[in-house]
């Protein structure tokens, strides 16, 4: 049988140029050590530090809300011993068809999570982690890369991966593609090396069960096969050596395809991407999801992704003008970067196709080049790799401001734990609207009871009608009224997190019909006062503080002339610290009201307590600041300002604040920067230009 030819293959091609040969021999380059046996210390030591950075990287609380929503199903699966072929999880579409995504994903995470609990939910990250970057280590070392740069690589890819590496489907689909990956190229270089080995490639056919199974991603597998297709094809077209040809794979690729069919769901659960691409992906309830946005800087500024965009392409050229193009390669890059830059959701499946290549390509570079003989010592080897990793990781795991700060955990401060408590305590139940991003939890805590099930859940299970209001209603308070009279709801369940433009949390608070009875970080409740739960409503209700941003505002701007309106808030407020213990926000509020009638000690106290719940709780140590200064410990607010400006960045008035600390402190050159700082910030400020003018009349330095 014919043999495909590759041009990685590590043997010289016949009538090869002398620049071929140089970079496709199998000895090393006069200037660079022979590479390191896997079982020398060296290596090992290499490997376990690189294992750890990968590991570590994605060792942070769970913040995302689809994973209730996983685990629920998965419980479903395994009690009811059935994969339901209805729609059982929102109740407005209760009954109909539907396909359920991922139903293999959930029902292999429920034995981790029944087995281990939050250990076990770990157990899963990690296991699906160092599978699918050990794949990577193990597709580059097949394709030659023989040297310990390409475990620089998977660091800084697993630093990119993070992002996606909650417990998701997409971590099942990540090993898959890995897997696919090493399979392919395995026969990719059998083939250019003509040896008698087995076609490994047949395996891909229980990959492809599993995906279509597993996850929506599946039709990545067809791309691979395809550039791998196309490979196969311009290989043979040049007639090299003993090629395989692509007729095998082709074979492959057709039984994988028939095989995906064999899902409980059939073409339907197949067409899914399809219609995500042709109907779904252009909806304003789809375009209004932050992580389905265009790649851009935020929140990508250390952890290595446009150092990857641009390393890839450039050493995939670099390689092309030593040893020819690689077709396989060239495509991949191509794709997944396509892939990847109109959606951040994709940048971790860019980076997970990209390891490999670009592992074997950054460990030719590596080994073209001449270094100090130094270098050549296996323990400076694996001492510059294990710094290069931290090099690379230590900036992204130490963000002040990411939310994905190493720890073991759950942040429930992002889930309606008390809120639902709140109803299962009082019988709220009904026809409630729902977030999606709280359906997930909903359905946890009370699936199957039909009087519970969330509006809407992390698939947005209603009816187009109602998706095309749901993208609406937090913006325009007609499309609310429109979708209420629709439905007639008892009960509004919202994250507390109010973003961007989102009216509906004021519209609520402002509307007669509708008693806000519950609030804390994570949730807020409202009941109907005309339905019934209109005894609830009127027992419960808040009738001072309220839950939007704008009536917020309102509130404390009000209670600075009216003490009678802050002994009523304070009541409300201390009610809701008690009813939650992830309350930072009412907390927080506290503390300025407290500073707004000079009880200093009481703020500060409050203010640590919101962030023993909250460690982000907003102008939390800008206020202690201002605590620290009324107590005269000019030392402690210069700490309590700088801290709030690692946070959150530098501003005018922050920049102000540290002027009067330092000055307070005695030292007016200190203080003279700040306030200049303040004036780069705000040309215009008057505070920060009368600081600098009295310093000036005191011949301060």
């Amino acid at each position: 049988m014919r043999r495909t030819h590759s041009r990685d293959t590590s043997a010289p091609r016949r009538g090869a140029p002398r620049r071929d040969r140089a970079l496709t021999t199998t000895a090393a380059p006069p200037a660079v050590a022979a590479p390191l046996p896997l079982a020398h210390p060296a290596t090992v030591a290499a490997l376990a530090i690189a294992a750890a950075c990968v590991l570590f990287s994605v060792t942070f609380r769970i913040i995302d809300t689809d994973f209730w929503q996983h685990l629920a199903v998965g419980r479903a699966l395994w009690t009811t011993h059935a994969i339901p072929h209805t729609q059982v999880w929102t109740w407005p579409t209760w009954g109909t068809p539907d396909v359920l995504p991922s139903w293999l994903f959930r029902a292999l995470l429920w034995p981790f999570w029944q087995a281990g609990g939050l250990t076990g939910l770990f157990a899963w990250r990690w296991l699906t982690t160092l599978a699918a970057f050990a794949l990577a280590w193990v597709t580059a070392r097949r394709m030659g890369a023989r040297g310990l740069s390409p475990l620089v690589v998977l660091v800084c890819c697993a630093l990119v991966y993070r992002q996606r590496s909650q417990v998701r489907p997409e971590t099942l689909a990540a090993v898959l593609l890995a897997l696919a990956l090493w399979l392919l190229e395995a026969r990719r270089q059998a083939a250019a090396a003509a040896a008698p080995r087995p076609d490994r490639s047949w395996a891909l056919v229980g990959v492809a069960w599993v995906w279509a199974n597993a996850h929506i991603s599946y039709v990545l597998l067809f791309v691979l096969l395809g550039i791998h297709l196309v490979d196969a094809h311009v290989t043979a077209g040049r007639g090299a050596g003993r090629d395989s040809g692509p007729g095998g794979l082709w074979r492959v690729t057709l039984v994988c395809a028939a095989v995906s069919f064999l899902n409980p769901f059939g073409w339907r659960a197949l067409w899914q991407p399809f219609d995500y691409l042709l109907h779904v992906r252009g909806t304003a309830l789809f375009q209004g999801i932050g992580e389905l946005r265009a790649v851009g800087w935020s929140g990508n500024e250390t952890n290595g992704a446009f150092l990857l965009l641009a390393g890839w392409p450039l050493l995939l050229l670099w390689r092309a003008r030593r040893a020819g193009i690689d077709i396989a390669e060239t495509l991949t890059c191509l794709f997944f970067t396509a892939y990847a830059l109109p959606s951040q959701r994709f940048l971790s499946v860019y980076a997970l196709a990209a390891a490999p290549y670009l592992a074997r390509d950054l460990d030719s570079w590596v080994g073209s080049r001449r270094w100090p003989r130094w270098t050549a010592a296996p323990a400076a080897r694996a001492g510059l790799t294990a710094a290069a990793c931290l090099a690379l990781a230590v900036p992204e795991w130490a963000r002040p401001d990411s939310p994905m700060r190493p720890g073991i955990g759950i942040d429930l401060t992002r889930y309606p734990v008390a809120a639902c408590d709140l109803m299962a305590a009082h019988d709220v139940r009904g026809r409630g609207f729902n977030q999606g991003r709280t359906g997930g939890y909903l359905l946890w805590r009370f699936w199957p009871d039909r009087s519970r099930l969330p509006f809407m859940d992390i698939h947005q299970g209603v009816a187009a009608e109602d998706r095309a209001l749901y993208a609406a209603i937090f913006t325009d308070a007609r499309r609310w009224d429109e979708l209420d009279r629709r439905h007639h709801f008892d009960f509004v369940l919202l994250d507390r997190r109010q973003y961007g433009g989102d009216r509906l949390y004021d519209r609520l608070d402002t509307d007669p019909a509708w008693a806000l009875v519950f609030a804390d970080d994570a949730a807020v409740l409202y009941l109907r006062r005309d339905g019934p739960l209109a005894a609830a409503a009127e027992s419960l209700a808040y009738r001072v503080v309220p839950a939007g941003r704008d009536r917020l505002a309102a509130l404390r701007a009000a209670w600075l002339e009216d003490g009678a309106l802050r002994a009523r808030a304070r009541a409300e407020l201390e009610r809701q610290a008690a009813a939650s213990p992830f309350a930072s926000g009412a907390s927080s509020l506290l503390a300025d009201l407290a500073l707004a009638e000079g009880r200093f000690a009481d703020a500060g106290a409050l203010l640590e307590r919101a962030l023993c719940v909250d460690p982000a709780t907003p102008r939390a140590h800008e206020r202690l600041g201002m605590v620290a200064m009324w107590a005269r410990d000019a030392a402690r607010a210069t700490r309590e300002f700088e801290r709030e400006r690692r946070l959150t960045g530098s501003s005018a008035a922050l920049e102000i604040a540290l002027g009067f600390a330092r000055e307070s402190a005695g030292d007016p050159a200190a203080a003279r920067r700040h306030y200049r700082a303040a004036l780069r910030l705000e040309p215009t400020n008057a505070r920060a230009r009368e600081r600098l003018d009295a310093l000036d009349r005191a011949g301060a330095p």
